[in-house]
């Protein structure tokens, strides 16, 4: 699109749509808010609201202050292709509001608005899997640091024109750049953390019931709606071509991943799980991200169907290897992630054995340096102002530990309401014992 064609009402229109985009990856952050406290206690509920709310204020405010100038330095100042940083602040120029910047797509304000809604996706990824035990303080330090310089830094080597952009790396939403970034966070604090207290006993797995489904299932259905501004504001313009087909490959992509998780878990478990098919839409969400504006039709239901399919048994791995992850989070974003990058090598427009080993380079690299930089990050602050809540206040709840209050009143006889959180340890409370795929899903 060259500037010198743009009109008025088109560069209005592109700017637009843009700003609504951001505005439904916004809403993308209710959607994991509501996820998260469905598949964990209700004890701690407030405490998974409170690090969402957090998240997103703080990653705001960390990506203008100097964070969107990491991603984006216009040159590498300091390591070529690797680092650079344009300076703390945003300062846009005159021309940055016209359709001289980012040809006629968008405003520099725009730009930052919808790139500031990716960056605190990145931590809320983590809160899901280190839920329930992690200290309040020691994540929201976590996040900070995490958003503000581990994401950014190595968006810069995709989108900010770094050394993967020069090689050829490919990911057009953030199937590597957001979701398995936050996968490999994810990864690193379930393993240093450890597991829930009463998850795994010897060489069984105890299962720990989601408090709420149906707010489980509100959450997901927020995401998929999330993730249209996700994918199709990735277009970085409203040309309605491109939009549209990027906004088909994404329904498709879930629409597949929902229903073989669906059969999948029918046949593994002997009944179809809800917690297996609602991770299994999010599943093919996160493998369609990186390729959604160049995947055909039929290629788009293959993409989502195999992450439906590996998202069950990758659940299913990580409690063998008794890895805790409450809400799959490792599963859905960083597994389907990698599959979903590597996914451009083998069916995208460019697909060939050379992009795919340009993709698995670039999968590579995140990893090790996502992976390394966040148990840098958790061992630090495990070791300056300690990680984990103790055992009395995990079995209390974090909600009156860490906040002093409860997400929900229960009336007694007396009529004096209780919470969740005060009312004992959970497993001094009947439960209904959930499907056996639950367990998965519910750790």
């Amino acid at each position: 699109m060259e500037t010198e064609v743009i009109s008025p009402a088109l560069f209005t229109v592109n700017n637009l749509w843009l700003m609504i985009a951001a505005g439904l990856v916004f809403i993308m952050h209710l959607g994991f808010a509501t996820l998260e406290s469905g598949l964990t206690r209700s004890k701690n509920t407030v405490n998974i609201l409170f690090k969402n709310t957090f998240i997103i204020c703080a990653g705001i405010i960390t990506y203008a202050l100097f964070g969107f100038n990491l991603m984006y330095p216009g040159e590498f100042n300091f390591i070529s292709g690797v680092f650079g940083f344009a300076g703390f602040g945003l300062f846009p120029g005159a021309a940055d509001m016209t359709p001289a910047y980012a040809d006629g797509g968008y405003t520099y304000w725009s730009d930052f608005l919808f790139q500031a809604m990716f960056a605190a996706t990145a931590a809320t990824i983590v809160s899901g899997a280190v839920a329930e035990r992690i200290k309040l303080s020691s994540f929201m330090v976590f996040s900070v640091l995490f958003v503000g310089l581990v994401y950014t830094v190595l968006g810069s080597w995709k989108w900010g024109g770094g050394w993967l952009d020069a090689l050829g790396f490919y990911d057009f939403a953030g199937s590597t750049l957001v979701h398995s970034i936050g996968g490999w966070g994810a990864l690193a604090g379930a393993m240093i953390l450890g597991p829930r207290l009463g998850k795994y006993v010897g060489d069984r797995m105890h299962p720990i019931p989601g408090s709420n489904i149906p707010m489980a299932a509100i959450g997901v259905f927020l995401l998929w709606l999330g993730w249209f501004g996700f994918n199709g504001g990735s277009v970085l313009n409203a040309d309605p071509t491109l939009v549209s087909l990027t906004l088909v490959t994404t329904c498709l992509a879930a629409a597949s991943g929902g229903l073989v998780a669906s059969f999948v878990s029918q046949i593994v478990f002997g009944k179809p799980d809800l917690t297996m098919a609602l991770n299994g839409i999010l599943a093919g969400l996160v493998g369609i991200t990186a390729g959604a504006d160049q995947m055909a039709m039929g290629s788009a239901m293959v993409i989502g169907a195999v992450a439906g399919g590996i998202v069950v048994f990758s659940v299913m791995f990580f409690d063998r290897i008794k890895i805790d992850d409450p809400v799959g989070a490792i599963s859905v974003h960083l597994v389907c992630g990698i599959w979903g990058t590597l996914a451009v090598g083998i069916f995208g427009a460019m697909g060939s054995l050379e992009q795919l080993g340009i993709q698995a380079i670039g999968v590579a690299a995140y990893g090790v340096v996502s992976f390394g930089s966040a148990c840098a990050l958790f061992l630090g602050i495990r070791a300056v102002m300690g990680l984990r809540v103790t055992e009395e206040e995990e079995l209390e709840g974090l909600d009156f530990a860490e906040h002093g209050m409860h997400a929900y009143d229960f009336p007694t006889a007396s009529g004096v309401g209780i919470s969740a959180a005060s009312a004992g340890p959970a497993s001094a409370r009947p439960v209904q014992q959930p499907a056996p795929a639950l367990v998965a899903e519910s750790r």
